[in-house]
């Protein structure tokens, strides 16, 4: 499968490479765990029946962590802060106002994305099981 088309967003000095897939009623935002590579996974058919599935009921927004993939290098290992500061700017470049997250974190990420970054004047991130009871 081709890929994407794959953008940037900023976040600090960094430029977080981003794609988006589907156009679903609600947006997903996969949040890789380790590494990841956005273009590399649409030469993996798993992975691409994976995602492709994933964009046949949403907005599907992928992206490669800082210092992996097609992301900025970055010096030294980025913190759980800095983490969350790229979700949120690929989630502000895309557009997403409320995303459902699917990522491999845990829950300690979860509250720190939750509560430090997308809090606000609205609702930016919801589990996927809540997504759906509203669907």
């Amino acid at each position: 499968m081709t890929p994407p088309e794959t953008r940037y967003a900023k976040s600090g000095d960094l430029r977080i490479a981003y794609q988006i897939v589907g156009n679903g009623p609600f947006d997903l935002v996969f949040v890789p765990g380790f590494a990841s590579n956005i273009d590399a996974i649409w030469e993996m058919p798993p992975q691409a029946r994976f995602h492709s599935r994933l964009a046949s009921f949403s907005r599907l927004i992928l992206f490669d962590k800082r210092g992996t993939g097609l992301s900025d290098r970055s010096a030294g290992i980025a913190t759980l802060e800095e983490r969350m500061d790229d979700v949120r700017a690929v989630m502000d470049a895309a557009g997403s106002e409320r995303a459902a997250l699917f990522w491999r974190f845990g829950r300690r990420a979860d509250e720190c994305l939750v509560r430090r970054h997308l809090s606000g004047s609205r609702e930016r991130a919801c589990p996927l099981r809540k997504l759906r009871a509203e669907l």
